[in-house]
């Protein structure tokens, strides 16, 4: 990526996360409790860093199952496990399971919980997430590209009172994406 590509990318990313901190502060629905509106001045993200946008390697299951996957409140959800994302981070073979959802399998949004190794310390102790595209079709494996200066925190994380999906354990990467969004205040 030129100098410039860097320069873009990081003032799209700046742009959307002061957008997202808006919906934040401001919308009916947002997560943050409402008597922590007034005084929210945004989330808390690593700085944006390109190496931290993979083109990973999607090989979709020939046999898409079923699963269900844990919550911080016990229940359990279901979530068709979809296919494998392989890539190279820092030098190392990371792999992660992507899912979607049950009712929209056909759907080119992916679902993929993951903890690393700033879970619990830098980030949320619960994990985070990261909503990559396929726009592919087929069962063959095609390059899809997986941003984890996306990632994000669960609704979880800035109330107790939500029920989030957590990551398998076969979502937990060994190196540390000190990229997205970080933990919130003191966390939960």
């Amino acid at each position: 990526m030129s100098q410039h590509d860097q320069q873009e990318y990081v003032a799209a990313m700046e742009e959307y996360r002061r957008r997202r901190d808006e919906g934040f502060r401001d919308a009916a629905d947002s997560p943050i409790p409402e008597d922590e509106r007034d005084t929210f001045s945004g989330l808390a993200y690593f700085s944006p860093n390109a190496a931290f946008r993979v083109e990973a390697t999607l090989t979709p299951f020939r046999e898409p199952q079923v699963v269900r996957l844990g919550s911080t409140k016990g229940d359990l959800r279901e979530q068709l496990r979809y296919g494998e994302l392989a890539f190279r981070l820092g030098g190392v073979e990371c792999r992660l399971i992507a899912f979607k959802d049950v009712g929209d399998p056909d759907g080119a949004e992916m679902f993929v919980p993951f903890r690393d190794g700033t879970t619990g310390h830098q980030t949320y102790g619960a994990g985070r997430y990261v909503e990559p595209h396929d726009t592919g079709s087929g069962m063959g494996p095609r390059t899809v590209a997986v941003d984890f200066n996306l990632a994000y925190n669960p609704y979880c994380a800035y109330d107790v009172g939500y029920s989030c999906t957590l990551p398998p354990p076969e979502n937990t990467l060994t190196v540390p994406i000190v990229a997205g969004e970080k933990t919130y205040g003191s966390g939960h």
